[in-house]
């Protein structure tokens, strides 16, 4: 039982919820928190907020937070991960729609002829470090894939399969449940290469840029084949380029797969090449067509392999290459299974999680709180975590050029040049470092944009702007009495809106099909 369930707990937060209601500002208190209402950690803040007119700066008005209740400015979080702030991951997983979705459908600042290119939604894995406990269902006869009770098959079925080195056997024939706590899990501890998976988890950024180049290489191979002449653009610095006549933007969500392996989901959209003005998105040339571009990946994600700098440890790296399953779908507007829609809510989604699919959510580890994850002889996920440290700590190496003065070698301390020292800062993580939504400059629009926009319809335009001097204090609500009543009011205020939308929608659609 958590500690704001227990009954004692539970009436200490109903007497201060009593308390805050039956002061005489409680109103005033639920507007000044309204802006951060519904937020798990709002962020207070402490000075002064001057009031000043926009063309002639003459200062309108000044109020120190000593004036507001509980002499604090109250703002939102604006954490991403559901698991951490429910509400303000509840705004970015809307602001990640619209940035998805403008990108396929045009709007805000992105033109609707971009509906008409070409775009393919690929699914990049990571290959396997060893068998892990799965659930598989051949075959889908449910109606809703999110309340799927359809049988699936068993884990690792094979009548053949010898025991492991360590003893353990090499065959499931449990059909597991979606909750099923063995799912990720490795069949052997000891056989899983752990090391291996943190360090491809490392270089999957990298592993993604170069895929992306190869994708771009292959097009601007096959343009060159069918006779479609290159682009004459002008750069920022007024130098004259001879460029591909075409080039793929995208918009990518890593998703953390249960054994704690990221894979990638992508949108590849293809554009082409404006002669006069090398930042517009116009369509890519009528010789390169939506199979062109699922062709190109396809041959990227099978050529695109290298291998990881030495480790003290594996002094001949690792290898870094995608796994065996790539999927690549044509994205439609229409209402077949793959929509525009569709696919930007699934990517909002999984926009605002981490690793709470496997088990493991903390914040960034340190020496004095790693003891408590980490462990060589422990699960799956502490044995990640133990890989992710061991892995990140800083080595020494000897030199074979330098020298002291006595002719002795000199040890230096290799700081890490590389993506290795990168695993202790993402041990929490399981050493992905990398974030969780990205996009390509010219794929869509910007999460700032979309900010800027919602603080501009929400600020009375009235000629004036507010300068603020402030300083953090601390964050979370005062009391627990004062976070049920402002989440409840937020939680009301959005079910509001959610009707009011209905609503509006019904009448449209009442007054079409008059």
């Amino acid at each position: 039982m958590s500690t704001l369930h227990r009954p004692g707990v539970a009436a200490g937060r109903d007497a201060q919820a009593l308390h805050r209601a039956a002061a005489p500002d409680y109103f005033g208190w639920l507007e000044h928190t309204r802006t951060a209402g519904g937020c798990a950690r709002p962020i207070r803040l402490t000075g002064t907020m001057t009031n000043v007119d926009q063309d002639t700066g003459q200062v309108l008005a000044e109020q120190h937070t000593d004036e507001l209740p509980d002499r604090v400015l109250y703002k939102a979080c604006g954490n991403r991960r559901a698991a951490q702030c429910p509400d303000c991951s509840w705004v970015y997983a809307g602001d990640a729609f619209q940035v998805v979705r403008c990108g396929l459908t045009g709007g805000k600042a992105v033109p609707a002829s971009v509906a008409r290119h070409p775009v393919v939604f690929a699914t990049f894995t990571a290959p396997s470090f060893g068998p892990v406990h799965h659930r598989h269902v051949p075959r889908h006869t449910c109606a809703d894939r999110r309340r799927c009770d359809c049988r699936p098959a068993p884990c690792h079925a094979r009548r053949d399969a010898a025991t492991c080195p360590h003893g353990r056997p090499g065959a499931c024939f449990a059909r597991h449940d979606s909750t099923d706590g063995r799912l990720g899990r490795p069949l052997c501890l000891d056989c899983y290469d752990h090391d291996h998976q943190v360090v491809w988890n490392a270089f999957a950024g990298d592993l993604w840029r170069r895929t992306k180049q190869a994708v771009e290489r292959h097009l601007a191979a096959l343009c060159r084949r069918r006779g479609i002449p290159t682009v004459q653009v002008v750069t920022d610095a007024g130098k004259i380029r001879r460029v591909p006549p075409v080039r793929v933007s995208h918009g990518k969500v890593a998703e953390m797969q249960r054994r704690g392996a990221v894979h990638f989901h992508v949108l590849l959209r293809l554009d082409g090449v404006d002669p006069n003005d090398r930042h517009a998105l116009v369509p890519p040339p009528t010789g390169i067509t939506v199979d062109d571009l699922d062709t190109a990946v396809h041959v990227a994600a099978r050529q695109i392999t290298f291998t990881t700098p030495p480790h003290p440890d594996r002094p001949q790296g690792w290898s870094v290459a995608w796994g065996e399953q790539v999927d690549v779908r044509r994205i439609g507007t229409g209402d077949g299974d793959v929509t525009d829609g569709k696919v930007a809510g699934y990517l909002a989604k999984y926009a605002t999680k981490a690793t709470e699919v496997t088990g493991h959510c903390s914040t960034r580890l340190t020496p004095d709180t790693i003891d408590a994850y980490a462990d060589p002889e422990g699960d799956h996920l502490a044995r990640l975590i133990d890989a992710c440290w061991r892995l990140g700590r800083p080595t020494r190496h000897r030199t074979s050029d330098t020298a002291t003065p006595a002719g002795e070698r000199q040890a230096k301390l290799d700081t890490g040049s590389h993506a290795y020292p990168g695993l202790r800062r993402w041990a929490h993580m399981l050493g992905y470092g990398g974030h969780f939504l990205t996009k390509a400059r010219r794929y869509s629009v910007t999460f700032g944009l979309l900010r800027d926009t919602r603080a501009s319809y929400r600020r009375a335009d009235d000629g004036s702007i507010t300068v603020g001097a402030l300083a953090f204090v601390g964050s979370g609500w005062l009391t627990d009495g004062d976070a049920l009543l402002a989440n409840t009011a937020a939680a009301q205020h959005r079910e509001r809106r959610r009707i009011g939308r209905e609503e509006v929608a019904h009448e449209t659609w009442s007054e079409v099909a008059a």
